[in-house]
């Protein structure tokens, strides 16, 4: 059963046509949906924080919903379009890394390439397949289409390894930054409910350049003995994130995307 909802994730900002016309073909060709937009505030061609993002609101929309996804520096290329189908959501866009996590967390996710071209735009953009492909095909699928009519089973969709750490012979987990919100935080690849002895209280230290941090916090405003230095809190993503209170750790601990980590317990 599909529920009519098509959730729009893009890159391409509030300035231009490209939302507006997407949204125009979606409505033509499936005129019941309902159209959410999850942000078009992606930094250009920034995949892996559009996967990061998607990967958080995806599943707190109905069973059924449609998640369209363009972040596409690919475009016009041989880059293969995809559909991503799970017992509960279907997942539109290019096949370079942007569904990794998804693909990483639900093994039982199907992935089709799109090939039947039936389904297109008339005259096939090379540079706006948001609108010309993947919009028509978003709109065919929110109508109850199959994904089975869409072309063939992919074996081998790009994945970016983005939530991946590595566990050291001395016994430290390394990772990295994989995201930085609006206010500065910044989330680590460590999965909260992976590391429960530091709930339990277990000693830690975190290393992030040359920067070690030993405190874990309930919530960002709660005091601590240290308030001018970085903690950790287990953020709303399920990720453990670097905070400075009431202010940008990513700004003031000059932290960006891809820093490596290094924890150790005890």
């Amino acid at each position: 059963m599909r529920s009519g909802i098509v959730t729009l994730l893009t890159d391409f900002g509030s300035a231009d046509y490209f939302v507006g016309a997407m949204k125009g073909v979606i409505l033509a060709r499936s005129p019941s949906a309902t159209i959410v937009d999850i942000t078009h505030s992606v930094p250009p061609h920034d995949i892996r924080t559009a996967a990061f993002i998607l990967n958080c609101a995806y599943s707190y929309f109905p069973a059924g919903s449609i998640h369209l996804a363009v972040v596409d520096p690919g475009v016009g290329s041989d880059r293969r379009p995809i559909v991503v189908e799970t017992s509960d959501y279907l997942f539109v866009g290019p096949d370079n890394g942007l569904f990794s996590t998804i693909l990483e967390r639900v093994h039982e996710a199907q992935v089709r390439q799109v090939t039947n071209s039936e389904y297109f735009l008339p005259n096939l953009s090379s540079t706006f397949h948001g609108r010309d492909l993947f919009a028509p095909v978003a709109a065919a699928l929110a109508s109850g289409l199959s994904p089975e009519t869409l072309g063939p089973i992919v074996s081998d969709p790009i994945r970016l390894g983005l939530t991946q750490n590595r566990l050291t012979t001395e016994g430290a987990i390394v990772g990295s930054i994989i995201h930085v919100d609006h206010f500065g935080n910044c989330v680590t690849s460590f999965e909260s409910n992976q590391l429960p002895a530091l709930s339990a209280g277990q000693r830690f230290c975190l290393s992030v350049k040359g920067i070690n941090i030993r405190q874990l916090r309930k919530h960002y405003a709660e005091p601590g003995a240290t308030d001018d230095e970085p903690f950790l809190v287990a953020g709303s993503a399920g990720y453990l994130e670097i905070s400075l209170s009431c202010s940008s750790a990513a700004k003031e601990l000059k932290i960006t995307v891809g820093e490596p980590l290094r924890l150790v317990m005890g």
